[in-house]
């Protein structure tokens, strides 16, 4: 028997305002969209912006729905829909923004595990890290470099 460790590690900002001018823009519209989320069951909402290297940017927010699970997260909303409008362009930067209606959300974030595999199957397809981004409603950003840092043992398809 053996014994592994795997570490991750992230770039902490303690606020928005430390973060590079072109990552506050995109931040910035991560948090005006998830005013629109459709949350009326957890009453947390997530808004997200995907940078790609095309300059075009894709906004997503979580959906839900009565018939748990047939809602979505914010991250799959976009990144899906990334990949269906430009399915030729390379995603450079998700950010995160994430706040509840009942309770304060002052830690990051980070995507949970189902957005955390999307997430990589198009950090694989491209062949370039996606670097992640994520907060609350305010306080600490965190930054990853890519997704293997969030999910270091990825599942892909040369497992199949």
């Amino acid at each position: 028997m053996k014994e592994i460790s795997i570490t991750s590690t992230f770039t902490v900002f303690d606020s928005i305002s430390e973060l590079p001018t072109d990552v506050i823009s995109l931040m910035e519209n991560a948090i005006e969209i998830r005013k629109t989320a459709y949350a009326p069951y957890s009453h947390f909402r997530v808004g997200v912006a995907i940078e790609l290297d095309n300059n075009e940017i894709v906004l997503g927010t979580n959906q839900e729905n009565a018939a748990y699970p047939s809602g979505l997260c914010a991250e799959r909303v976009a990144i899906f829909s990334a990949g269906a409008l430009y399915p030729n362009a390379k995603i450079t930067r998700m950010v995160i923004s994430a706040t509840s209606d009942q309770n304060p959300t002052l830690t990051p974030i980070p995507p949970c595990g189902a957005c955390r595999q999307s997430i990589s199957e198009y950090e694989i397809k491209q062949n370039q890290p996606i670097q992640i981004y994520f907060m609350g409603e305010s306080g600490s950003v965190y930054k990853s470099d890519s997704l293997k840092n969030l999910l270091p043992l990825l599942f892909d398809k040369k497992l199949l």
